[in-house]
Formats: C-alpha cells, sequence, structure tokens
C-alpha cells in the first residue's frame, strides 16, 4: 500500500518536473526577443523583464518536487552514506517530521494567505511599466510547495517502508 502510494505521489513529480521543464523555452524567446528589440531594433519591451522572472521562478519553483525525486537537492552525507538502509531512513524519517513537512506547510500557508491578499487588494507589479497583476505568479508559490508536499510525502513513505522491511 505504502509503495503504491509512494508510486503515484512519485508519478505526480515526474509529469510535473518534465511538463515544467518546458518553461525554459518561452523564457529564453524572451530573453531573446528583449535583446534584439532593445539593441538591433531599439526599441525594448515593457513586458520582457517580468515575463522573464516570472516564467524562471515558476521554473525553479515548481521543479522543486521533481529534483526532490531525482535527489537532486545538496546533501551533506559524511556520515550518512556509512549508515545501513534502516539508519538512513530513521535519519530521513526525523528530518521529513522535524524539518520538512513543518516548513513546508507553513510556506504553503503562507503562500496562500500572501496570494489571496494580492487578488483581493489587486496588487500589480512596479518592476516595469508593464505592471502585471502578481497574484498568479503568487499562486504559484501555493501550486510549488503542494508538488513538494506531496513528493515529501512519497519520500516519507518510502523511508518507512525501508524503515519496516529493511531494503527498498
Amino acid at each position: 500500500m505504502l509503495s503504491l502510494v509512494s508510486k503515484t505521489l512519485d508519478a505526480i513529480s515526474q509529469r510535473t518536473g518534465k511538463w515544467i521543464a518546458w518553461l525554459i523555452l518561452p523564457n529564453v524567446f524572451a530573453l531573446v526577443y528583449e535583446v534584439i528589440a532593445r539593441y538591433i531594433l531599439q526599441s525594448p519591451t515593457i513586458w520582457s523583464y517580468e515575463v522573464t522572472y516570472f516564467l524562471y521562478g515558476s521554473h525553479f519553483l515548481i521543479g522543486a518536487a521533481y529534483v526532490l525525486l531525482i535527489k537532486g537537492h545538496i546533501r551533506i552525507d559524511v556520515l550518512y552514506m556509512h549508515l545501513p538502509p534502516r539508519g538512513r531512513a530513521v535519519i530521513d524519517l526525523l528530518g521529513y517530521l522535524i524539518l520538512f513537512f513543518p516548513v513546508v506547510l507553513a510556506l504553503i500557508y503562507a503562500g496562500a494567505e500572501f496570494t489571496i491578499q494580492s487578488y483581493q487588494m489587486g496588487e500589480k507589479s512596479g518592476a516595469s511599466p508593464w505592471r502585471p497583476h502578481l497574484f498568479p505568479f503568487k499562486a504559484v508559490l501555493v501550486v510549488s510547495f503542494t508538488l513538494l508536499l506531496l513528493q515529501g510525502i512519497s519520500e516519507f513513505l518510502r523511508n518507512l517502508n525501508i524503515l519496516l522491511k529493511g531494503k527498498e
């Protein structure tokens, strides 16, 4: 049962990670377009700056769950790598319970409040004359940390399974 739930959550992170990777293309297109418009056509855009940081921020944030899935986050494992699988599972389980889940849940909660407040007040960016609404970008925080939470649950269940069975 734990394995099925973990595999389902892994599939969500896998699909989301592969999908969000494509955001790099419109981001590069917007940057190249801005360079051409600014330096060749002498007519800079009013939207390129914000589009590129919105896209890159979304790419970075939503990709975090996929990076957790492929174990791409930085880990200092001087002692950890010398432990048996059950010992590593105990450390991971404690890390998820004490550090990961409380922080991610707090970020989801704060991000939701942040997004709702931005929507209610009609908050707009002040970084350029384009002045787009900011609530969609702030909603990316909630989506990304929710996806990260789901992948964290998968990792927690995987480590719980290792603790119970002694192997992956």
